[in-house]
């Protein structure tokens, strides 16, 4: 039997619409989701906690309250940055430790803890905490290729994670450049290593048009787990449609026990957030298209879109298709980075940067020093040589895990805010991600005062009995 995790309520929203699904969208179906037998759902981190407080207005801890609320037999999972969090930068041991305690305390069950980098040592304090406060630790490897990223690198580190604590192991591909049969050897060859009892969790995106049949190899190999997103927000940019898959495995040893006809009602009730999103302008006819170009430069779909941007400001879209050529380029200078969350957009940036300017490395931001200078972790690769002299010149890099240099944070954040404070996770919100959080507050402190003056008016009068 082969587990589905349903990933409608986070990245099925996040790859193909921005991030902007509300949760009075989500709670109609949630007890439909909870009953529908998933081995988990999906529905916090990654953009979602960002994307809450800067342009829906909702606290991300509500959300995840709430959803928990609605479907208390479901094990809820979320997507962690490792030392980054939610975040683009790392964090002090002691922030990391508190928002994995609040997350799991507020109805989180599964943690998937991954590094842009692969640096174990990245993942290091978030796996520690989420043992320690009871949570499902589902460590996560970056899925990419490169002269270093072989199968055997990939299953040498699975087995480090594993001994870390590691429950489950996840195979994060998230650019759906993972193919059929090289997913069938990696998990065949970390099947030989791992544990029995640590479960094999695969992900990917349907971007390039491979992943059902990603999936149907991994399956053959012994796979336990796949994300799959419902059809109304399944298959382009995010994950292979739930159904689909559930039908072609129904009757075979790795039938998954769902009933398509059950997910049908559910997925004609997000065909209608489907609608809403499309004439909102965040759900494109782009982002339900396969793109070659995932295999072609191993660029994400999201990144996709933030290239573009980039270059519509600069009123440079003519030149996307060397910006596209220009990845490859810088990806190998620093040393073969994934293309993930954060280093997608800082390799993306420079490639970027290195067009406009005409002239390699002649513009070039402060994260793409930080990435040379270590300030993200070890590479997989050591950067070029010649780069590292142009971009840091006589400047000393970091070889420790980055974090050790950094003080505790906490009792700062906690102080800087302590006007606005309503709960303890507002100092974790603020700690994030500060001016968006800051205004958050104002906004909920005025909403606030605005409810209690309607209340207030409606007791105007009334004498006491």
């Amino acid at each position: 039997m082969v587990k589905i995790t349903e990933t409608i309520l986070r990245d099925a929203h996040q790859s193909q619409a921005a991030t902007r699904m509300r949760l009075d969208e989500m709670l109609p179906m949630c007890e439909k989701l909870d009953n529908a037998g998933y081995y988990s759902i999906e529905c916090w981190g990654g953009a979602t906690f960002d994307s809450c407080l800067r342009f829906l207005n909702e606290d991300p801890w509500e959300r995840l309250r709430q959803l928990k609320k609605a479907m208390p037999k479901t094990k809820l999972q979320m997507l962690f940055r490792g030392q980054n969090i939610l975040g683009y930068k790392h964090y002090a041991d002691d922030v990391v430790d508190e928002f994995v305690k609040k997350t799991i305390e507020n109805g989180c069950d599964i943690l998937r803890i991954f590094d842009a980098l692969n640096d174990p040592r990245n993942m290091e304090q978030a796996i520690k905490s989420c043992k320690k406060y009871g949570g499902i630790c589902e460590a996560t490897i970056s899925y990419t290729t490169s002269p270093v990223h072989t199968n055997e690198y990939f299953i040498n580190l699975a087995k480090e994670l594993e001994d870390m604590g590691a429950d489950n192991i996840c195979i994060k591909d998230m650019a759906g450049i993972l193919l059929p049969y090289v997913a069938y050897d990696l998990v065949k060859g970390m099947k030989k290593v791992l544990k029995p009892t640590t479960l094999i969790h695969l992900h990917t995106h349907q971007t390039a048009g491979t992943g059902n049949q990603t999936y149907l190899k991994a399956i053959e190999a012994g796979v336990d787990i796949i994300d799959c997103a419902l059809s109304a927000l399944g298959n382009g940019t995010s994950q292979p449609a739930t159904e689909p898959m559930v039908a072609i495995l129904k009757g075979t040893e790795y039938d998954t026990g769902l009933d398509v006809a059950y997910l049908n009602e559910i997925s004609n009730h997000f065909k209608k957030v489907a609608d809403r999103l499309k004439a909102d302008g965040w759900l494109t006819e782009k982002s339900l298209a396969t793109d070659v170009n995932a295999l072609i430069y191993q660029v994400p779909g999201g990144m996709l879109s933030n290239l573009v941007g980039q270059l519509k400001k600069a009123n440079a879209l003519d030149k996307y298709e060397q910006v596209l050529a220009e990845v490859p380029n810088v990806r190998k200078d620093l040393g073969y980075p994934p293309l993930v969350t954060p280093t997608s957009q800082i390799v993306g940036t420079q490639a970027v940067f290195n067009v406009l300017a005409g002239e390699r490395y002649k513009m070039v931001s402060a994260e793409t020093k930080g990435v040379l200078k270590g300030e993200y972790g070890k590479l997989p690769a050591e950067p070029n040589p010649e780069v590292i002299k142009q971009v840091l010149g006589d400047t000393e890099r970091i070889t420790c895990r980055p974090a050790d240099l950094l003080k505790p944070e906490l009792s700062k954040y906690r102080e800087e805010i302590k006007e606005y404070i309503e709960q303890d996770e507002d100092v974790l919100s603020y700690a994030l991600f500060p001016q968006v959080a800051l205004n958050f507050f104002k906004y909920r402190q005025a909403n606030k005062k605005h409810v209690d003056r309607e209340v207030g008016d409606t007791t105007k009068g009334i004498q006491p009995v």
